[in-house]
């Protein structure tokens, strides 16, 4: 399906199903070098559970027409400016990475539009190494190689990912190289990671959230550390919000290394009030 936002086409993924107002909401947001298509598992089912279904191609990523963000900031009032679009008044929202801190941002700032939010390999501060920031613009293709060694706990998907043995690091580098290649304006790879690198709001967002929130980290996760985490944990903590914390034998990619596990750490805090 496609909005309209700040005058540009933004792609979310439906799952197969048609919008339905009388249904609950939930946003996807993926991170640096990803698409919609890293939530195929998880929005697929909750698509066919109950749930109305937006997984966003951030603008300037893939299908989605428009700027890419440089912020997490910006980022952020791009998805609010998409439940404006798509006339939701109400949503959760499920963001990875980068798009864990745009989730949080966004929620922030929605104060009670949002109902449920889910960080999934979050960190704050979530800076970058300054190598990598080099490289990603220098040799991008190297650096995109290191972040999926870095990211991976696995050479090989379980069954309900995208197929049995699955070779998910090659995947994951042909997913890249076709992100990075979709827009030809900008390097969306060094953009994405400066704007990790750079946000610096994360504790003042989460003491401004107003609903339940749901931390689902990996023991193994390299790029975004667990103990990264405690800062925004304790902030949630600390500002009187029903928080929980999932902790997965995985790596920086839950949602596809343990896509089972992932997907009912999501539902299952969607359900509860």
């Amino acid at each position: 399906m496609n909005y309209v936002v700040n005058g540009a086409q933004t792609y979310c993924y439906t799952g197969g199903k048609a919008f339905d107002a009388a249904k609950p909401t939930v946003v996807f947001i993926h991170g640096v070098l990803h698409d919609h298509s890293v939530w195929i598992l998880q929005s697929r089912y909750l698509a066919h559970h109950g749930w109305n279904v937006l997984a966003v191609d951030l603008p300037g990523h893939c299908r989605s027409g428009g700027e890419a963000p440089s912020t997490v900031e910006e980022a952020a009032d791009i998805i609010a400016a998409l439940l404006d679009a798509a006339g939701i008044q109400s949503a959760a929202l499920v963001g990875h990475s980068w798009g864990s801190l745009i989730a949080l941002e966004a929620a922030s700032k929605l104060q009670d539009r949002i109902d449920h939010l889910v960080l999934v390999g979050t960190a704050f501060p979530m800076k970058v190494s300054p190598v990598l920031l080099e490289t990603s613009i220098s040799d991008p293709m190297k650096a995109l190689e290191m972040i999926n060694v870095f990211s991976r706990s696995t050479l090989a998907a379980p069954p309900s990912a995208l197929g049995p043995g699955t070779w998910v690091f090659g995947a994951s580098m042909a997913l890249g190289r076709r992100v990075l290649a979709s827009n030809t304006t900008v390097n969306v790879f060094h953009r994405g990671f400066k704007a990790c690198n750079d946000y610096a709001n994360g504790l003042q967002a989460m003491a401004a959230v107003r609903c339940p929130v749901l931390f689902v980290l990996g023991t193994q996760d390299q790029m975004t550390q667990e103990k990264a985490a405690k800062s925004l944990i304790d902030a949630a903590l600390a500002s009187g919000n029903k928080t929980s914390v999932v902790s997965l034998p995985v790596g920086h990619h839950q949602m596809n290394e343990t896509p089972d596990a992932t997907l009912f750490a999501v539902f299952n805090f969607l359900t509860t009030k």
